[in-house]
């Protein structure tokens, strides 16, 4: 499926600092176009002439969060592709296949969400519902200190990215549920409807899961989806 294709694509990265170029967007507030144009790090505002250092398009999940509608989205793409395979076990999902190939790639991914996300055509889900967090690397050592096992991914000099995911397992949420929402028994990451819950029902049992997480281990979570009231 079309979704399918995208998921395998999250794996693939370039050469190049961002493989999108530019955004056409829609300002909520005034109602007008606009392109955002993305420079490696910075990206640059047509109508305002200012640029501003940001981490590629994660731009709009952050500061610019729900302040555009994005209606297109251009591309730098490779001709010869450079596969990021080291995600979790996606490099030996992928060597079971052969060599690295489009095919090849996007059959592992969809494999491992397979085994690991539910089909939310069978159980309501959002799919993943907190961002990674990013903190300083000098919490993360400390935090090493007491879980020598907790992951990471660095990101710039100063600060790694944790899975949310880790966080929340390591809280006793794996598998929990909270009257009829729960977290889903094979990926932290995901809260499930188990048949009925309102929508109140899935913020207070992802509020809990933060306030865990923040007790714990001083990283505060916060949710990849948008809530619509």
């Amino acid at each position: 499926s079309d979704r399918n294709y995208l998921l395998a694509a999250a794996y693939r990265t370039l050469t190049s600092p961002s493989i999108v170029l530019c955004t056409k967007t829609l300002d909520k507030k005034t109602n007008k176009l606009k392109s955002v144009h993305i420079y490696g790090k910075s990206f640059y505002h047509e109508e305002k002439g200012k640029s501003r250092a940001v981490e590629s398009v994660i731009v709009f999940k952050d500061e610019l969060k729900g302040q555009y509608i994005i209606t297109n989205v251009t591309y730098r793409l490779s001709k010869a592709p450079h596969w990021q395979l080291d995600y979790g076990n996606l490099r030996s999902e992928v060597e079971r296949r052969g060599e690295p190939s489009g095919a090849s790639v996007r059959e592992a991914v969809c494999a491992i969400r397979s085994a690991k996300l539910p089909d939310p055509a069978v159980t309501g889900n959002a799919g993943s519902f907190f961002k990674n967090p990013v903190v300083e690397r000098s919490h993360f050592e400390h935090l090493r200190d007491a879980y020598p096992s907790i992951p990471c991914y660095p990101v710039g000099e100063t600060k790694v990215k944790i899975p949310a995911a880790w966080l929340i397992e390591q809280c006793g949420w794996k598998g929990r549920k909270l009257g009829r929402a729960a977290v889903h028994d094979r990926q932290a990451l995901v809260l499930v409807n188990l048949g009925g819950a309102s929508g109140a029902e899935v913020m207070c049992l992802a509020e809990r899961i933060a306030e865990d997480v923040w007790q714990t281990f001083g990283i505060r979570i916060s949710p990849e989806v948008n809530y619509v009231v």
